[in-house]
Order: C-alpha cells, then structure tokens, then sequence
C-alpha cells in the first residue's frame, strides 16, 4: 500500500515540474551556419565608397597521419641513440584556407528601411524571399541576400553595390556603363 502510494506521489510531482527546455539536453542542436543577426554594414573606403569584409573560414578534415609520441635520442656526435617514436593518428588537413573577401557595397546612408524593403521586394520578384516585407535587415532577409548572390558567386549575406545595381535598386555610373559597352 505505501509503495503504491510512492508510486502516485511520484507520479503526481513528475507531472508538476516543467518540460524540456528548448537548447538544453541531449537533443539540443546548434546551427553555427544559422545567422544569428543582422550582418554588418559595410565601412567607408574613403573615396566616396564603401566597402563590405566577409570572411570565410577554413575548412579542415582529419586524415590519417603519423605523430611522433618519442624523440630521437641523438649522440653529441650526431648519430642516432635510439629513433624517434611515431604511432598513426588522424591529424587536421586543410580542405579550403581562410579567405577574406572585400567587395563594394552601398553606404550605412544608403541602408534606409525604405531601400531594404526595396531589396526584399526586388528578392522577392526573383523568388529568393518569401518573408513580409519589413524594412529590415532581419535573418531571413539576409539568407534571400546570400542565396541571390551565392548563384552569382558571392557567397556573403551582405549586400553587394553589383547585386543592388542587378536589382535596380542603385543607379549605374556613367564611367561603369562606358566601360561595359
């Protein structure tokens, strides 16, 4: 009778307290590649430009290699006491190396709510942005951003001044349109 009665007890104080919390646990996952905000605004280059910094990471892999565990012993007269020790384990190779990727982009000026919502509706069109158009650079803005320029092979979320002019968004100079013809 007292063991049935634990039983109930637990039971009844298991279903008082509160559920998993979200990010916590074993089933907690975290996405590195999620944006976590907005990204920055692009800095001025001093010649009436502005210019945006994006850096891409490097890419590791582990292969298999051998890593020295003993030294060489080795002689005053240079020959070999006793060799080095190595065993086999996986060691980090460098698939892709840190790049740093610099490119024009439009002024903080420039970056009103109006042009941003501009810039959404203009991804929009083109079937990279299926959020509201709020006027803000805001995570899922900037993921249309990446996508639209990724193709064009610019993989950044931050706006380019080439992908704001292939939008109709910025004006094209006169000097630009010279060169191209």
């Amino acid at each position: 009778m007292i063991r049935r009665n634990a039983l109930w007890m637990a039971l009844a104080l298991g279903a008082c307290t509160q559920g998993p919390v979200p990010g916590r646990g074993p089933d907690a996952v975290s996405r590195a590649d999620a944006p976590v905000g907005p990204p920055p605004l692009a800095e001025p280059a001093g010649n009436g430009h502005c210019i945006a910094r994006e850096v891409t990471p490097a890419i590791y892999e582990q292969v298999m290699g051998e890593v020295q565990v003993v030294q060489a012993e080795i002689a005053p007269d240079g020959t070999v006491i006793r060799p080095a020790i190595y065993r086999k384990a996986p060691v980090p190779r460098i698939v892709r190396p840190r790049a740093d990727l610099v490119f024009e982009a439009p002024c903080p000026a420039t970056m009103t709510p109006d042009f941003i919502a501009s810039v959404q509706r203009a991804l929009a069109a083109r079937g990279y942005f299926a959020g509201n158009v709020t006027g803000t650079l805001d995570a899922p803005t900037a993921a249309a951003i990446r996508r639209y320029q990724a193709e064009r092979g610019l993989d950044s979320a931050q706006l380019s001044l080439e992908t704001a002019r292939a939008l109709g968004l910025i004006a094209v100079a006169r000097e630009d349109l010279a060169q191209a013809g």
